[in-house]
């Protein structure tokens, strides 16, 4: 089995309700995404996928995110927009992109930092 990591980052606003005093206020975040992908052949160059089209992906998916008030995009009008939830949709939205790779490669795991010392992660 191999796994490659990516990293990359989004700022953007959310208003959690019933999670903390603190978090129902509007207030935003510089996330920190962790993407993982995974698979179990090595192509014929000797690697899983290349890097730049894991990034090209995950990119466009940035994008959806960066500097929105997530709690106004479809994804999340009936779901908090919290770091797991965030998580899941980064998963969800990359896995169709992967179609185009060999086909054992998926998404292993996504994180999502919403500060230096906490995070989610979404295992598929």
């Amino acid at each position: 089995m191999f796994e490659l990591k990516i990293k990359t980052h989004f700022a953007a606003a959310h208003q959690l309700t019933m999670v903390g005093q603190k978090c129902e206020n509007l207030h935003g975040h510089n996330w920190n995404i962790e993407v993982y992908v995974s698979g179990e052949k090595l192509n014929a160059a000797g690697v899983l996928v290349d890097f730049g089209d894991i990034k090209k992906e995950v990119r466009k998916i940035m994008e959806q995110l960066d500097h929105k008030f997530l709690n106004e995009i479809d994804a999340f009008k009936d779901a908090q927009p919290s770091s797991e939830r965030i998580a899941i949709y980064i998963a969800e939205q990359l896995q169709p992109k992967l179609a185009n790779f060999p086909e054992d490669v998926r998404v292993s795991r996504v994180s999502a930092w919403e500060s230096d010392d906490a995070c989610a992660t979404y295992i598929p």
